[in-house]
């Protein structure tokens, strides 16, 4: 659970090695956002693609390995969208959900998540 911790610290600190470093920092929604909303014109577009994907699917892979089953509120759709659906279909989401840009990025994700794709009780 530690290392866990501390590979989370990592993500969230921006310490992440990519093309420019300054531009993957994730001090807010917004910077997580602003990597994932990277287009395919930007020379660090792969770099930032990657890491954007690196993060969601990280996120979402913790969250399944240490949440019950029972107690999970987002539960992945048959079939699974690809990462480049939910990567700009989040993007879109925080285009219109500007309230949670200054929150924690994992926490808005989740927010994000739990609206696409709730699980069915």
């Amino acid at each position: 659970m530690r290392m866990l911790l501390v590979l989370a610290a990592f993500i969230l600190s921006g310490s992440a090695t990519a093309a420019d470093s300054n531009s993957f920092q994730m001090r807010n929604a917004a910077d997580l956002v602003g990597v994932c909303r990277t287009g395919p014109d930007d020379p660090n577009y792969a770099s930032a693609a990657g890491f954007c994907h690196g993060v969601l699917v990280g996120a979402y892979q913790y969250y399944n390995s240490v949440v019950a089953g029972a107690d999970r509120f987002v539960c992945a759709p048959n079939p699974t969208p690809t990462r480049a659906k939910v990567m700009n279909d989040f993007v879109a989401w925080a285009g219109a959900n500007q309230r949670y840009m200054k929150d924690p990025p994992i926490d808005t994700l989740f927010r994000y998540l739990a609206e696409a794709y709730p699980c069915k009780k």
